[in-house]
């Protein structure tokens, strides 16, 4: 019997790790890993902020859902300064010569001050105060809520300039997918644990679970900046040196070609995708008559779309595919997954409508996650100059993207009511008298806000004829689909 040599495990374990390829020289497997866990406390933070205490706050506290939403909708607003958080860590200068590591610190240090003090802001808020000024609760929520966004924004721009910085041109699409795959792991494994653990609500229970999450969040990010940066000490005149300022490094990075349309092409684009966030589940429930637990896989299915959208990425650009053809891709699956959600309500086959409507989910998260990891790429590898640095691209895509989705999140609740309660009313017609009417209408302007991003990225995807060569061609290596291009 043949024992396999050497050669062969070494050969074994990039085709059977997931994103073994995503490793060079600069940046291992090992210390890639780690630096991907600040997205497993981005995504803790956010199914806090976003989908646990949302509930907490409406069912168990009590707490006006006016009043929920505008607390939700709070860190929102720290979304437009991710520029200028990336462009800061551009020109950070220290003795040692880091760059990112110190906002990363800071940026956990904000996250788990703002999850530390939550719970006992929200129960004040609840009405549990015994002194101080009527106004407390508010005041201490929003306060918490706001420090929470500030540390998740500066942790994940500050992170993804560091990912960016040390990954090859090679490697950086499978670096995305990667940190957006991370991202999703601590979205899906935080909100199992924490809705099991607040599953028998109490006061002290709160408590307990959101500082829990806290202490997580910062030992997580410990672990993911440790080691990171190279310690290249800086001269004194190297400091002294003046900074340059952040409106001529936005020059620098508008006048790089192409990056005010990219970023109205990511606006745009997160505003079409996001505004059915808050609409699915209720649209299965009240219109295609779901139950709750068939609702619930609506989620499951959105990420496993997304997850294969990702690994579709990774795998058309480690090819060399286009990231703006392949962002139109992405727009065009979400055309195609918007149209079937809204056949699953005419279509009065049981069966039929239920296949329609978690293909339509599905492809939403398809074409969602192919436009994510290709316009962050697009970021990525966007042309800079001058002062403009990789830390300010990355910036202005993160605030760009989080600021638009969390307005099309608001737009698409505001108008569905609005619309609803207008087809109820008879004012649209007998014709529109219809439940699903508000719901129609919403994923109809998304369609529309989609072939409007279409519109504003043709100029990017333009076809790039390659030049003329008369060297002789190198013969290319066939190249396999294994494990190590399935990002799962």
């Amino acid at each position: 019997m043949i024992s396999p040599g050497p050669d062969f495990f070494r050969q074994l374990g990039p085709k059977m790790l997931p994103f073994a390829d995503a490793a060079s020289d600069q940046l291992p497997l090992g210390k890639l890993l780690r630096l991907s866990l600040f997205q497993v406390s981005v995504g803790m933070a956010t199914v806090m902020l976003l989908g646990t205490l949302n509930r907490v706050m409406i069912v168990e506290l009590g707490v006006p859902a006016i009043l929920v939403a505008v607390m939700v909708a709070l860190p929102v607003l720290i979304a437009p300064f991710r520029a200028l958080l990336g462009f800061r860590s551009d020109n950070h200068r220290s003795a040692i010569g880091w760059k990112r590591v110190p906002y990363l610190w800071f940026g956990s240090l904000w996250q788990f001050g703002g999850l530390a003090v939550m719970p006992f802001s929200l129960l004040v808020l609840s009405g549990d105060q015994m002194v101080g000024p009527a106004w407390a609760g508010e005041a201490l929520a929003a306060i918490a809520f706001l420090m929470t966004g500030l540390g998740l924004h500066m942790t994940q721009t500050a992170g993804l300039a560091l990912a960016s910085d040390l990954a090859t041109e090679e490697t950086r699409p499978r670096v995305v997918a990667l940190l957006y795959v991370m991202f999703l792991l601590g979205m899906a494994v935080s909100a199992v644990v924490v809705g099991a653990l607040l599953a028998d609500f109490s006061s002290l229970r709160l408590i307990q679970v959101v500082q829990g999450t806290a202490v997580v969040t910062l030992l997580l990010n410990l672990i993911a900046l440790w080691r990171q940066e190279n310690v290249t000490p800086m001269t004194k005149a190297e400091r002294a040196a003046p900074k340059p300022k952040f409106s001529e490094a936005w020059a620098d990075l508008m006048s790089g070609g192409g990056a005010g349309r990219l970023l109205a092409v990511v606006a745009i684009g997160a505003m079409a995708f996001s505004m059915q966030d808050v609409l699915l589940e209720p649209y299965g429930g009240e219109i295609l008559g779901l139950s709750v637990a068939a609702t619930t896989l609506l989620t499951a299915m959105w990420a496993g779309g997304a997850l294969i959208g990702f690994a579709l990425a990774a795998r058309w650009l480690s090819r060399g595919h286009d990231p703006y053809w392949m962002t139109a891709r992405g727009l065009g699956i979400g055309v195609v997954g918007f149209c079937a959600v809204i056949f699953a309500e005419p279509v009065h086959l049981e069966v039929g409508s239920i296949v329609l409507f978690f293909a339509g989910a599905g492809l939403i998260g398809l074409g969602g996650g192919l436009f994510g990891v290709a316009t962050l790429t697009a970021a990525m590898t966007m042309p800079t100059s001058g002062a403009a640095g990789r830390g300010l691209a990355l910036g202005a895509w993160g605030a760009a993207q989080a600021t638009a989705a969390g307005v099309g999140v608001a737009l698409g609740g505001g108008l569905r009511d609005f619309v609803s309660g207008a087809a109820a009313s008879g004012a649209l017609g007998p014709g529109l008298a219809n439940p699903a009417t508000g719901y129609s209408f919403v994923y109809h302007l998304e369609i529309g806000l989609l072939f409007l991003t279409l519109v504003v990225l043709g100029p990017l995807a333009r076809w790039r004829p390659r030049a003329p060569t008369t060297e002789p061609r190198e013969p290319q290596s066939e190249t396999k689909i294994g494990l190590a291009e399935f990002p799962t």
